[in-house]
């Protein structure tokens, strides 16, 4: 039972609820977030490089994801008094890539018990039992999970991916389509396949202007709205 409790959420589960204090007060998981998206994202530790850039970089972003109806929250087993000591070092002495006097404002979460980073999967017990990796949850506004990326501890994310993957599953709840490799706002969209032979047929037939087909599994439209 402790082992299934301990299980990480998969894509399409509701995520785990929880309470926590955070850097901005305390919080309720996910009824503090309702209708809006959330990156919840978790850190090794405090006071170590590649999450000093992380989080410039994710602060840097924080209206960028606002516009998106996105919330940011980070988390790791460390203190409260910890991560404010971070974070005020972080605004008054640390420039990076052109970031400077970066004020992080999103809520941090402190895990001292592990409990939420268990309640996550965040634990990898081959990396570190005192650390947690570098794991990305995507959430939409009715709290299910959408995506999850993971990173080693050695490497920093691509927040700018992050931001796509948000971009992409919002247009393709927005417009029921698919997004292509390496797909961002303003490229072509897939038409979702058709579901018989003769649906098959009529979409290969009907192609023109307003769609393409490279095949009638693969028929490609321009991006909904322009967006």
């Amino acid at each position: 039972m402790c082992e299934q409790s301990n299980r990480m959420p998969m894509i399409g589960e509701k995520a785990p609820s929880f309470e926590a204090e955070t850097t901005q007060g305390p919080i309720n998981f996910p009824e503090d977030f309702k209708g809006k998206w959330v990156v919840f994202f978790s850190h090794p530790a405090d006071f170590t490089p590649v999450c000093t850039t992380e989080f410039m970089t994710f602060a840097s972003m924080q209206k960028e994801f606002k516009a998106l109806n996105t919330e940011l929250l980070g988390l790791s087993i460390d203190s409260t008094f910890s991560h404010i000591a971070w974070l005020r070092t972080i605004k008054e002495k640390i420039q990076y890539k052109g970031m400077k006097d970066v004020e992080v404002l999103f809520p941090v979460i402190s895990d001292l018990t592990m409990e939420v980073s268990k309640k996550f999967g965040m634990l990898q017990p081959a990396a570190s039992t005192t650390q947690a990796v570098r794991a990305v949850f995507i959430i939409d506004p009715k709290a299910i999970v959408r995506a999850i990326l993971y990173y080693p501890l050695s490497n920093g994310r691509n927040m700018d991916e992050v931001k796509r993957m948000v971009l992409a599953m919002q247009h393709s709840d927005e417009h029921q389509v698919a997004t292509p490799a390496n797909w961002n706002p303003g490229d072509d969209v897939i038409i979702p396949p058709p579901g018989s032979c003769g649906s098959a047929k009529e979409r290969v037939d009907k192609a023109g202007d307003d769609y393409e087909c490279l095949d009638w599994f693969l028929c490609l439209k321009k991006c909904p709205h322009g967006k």
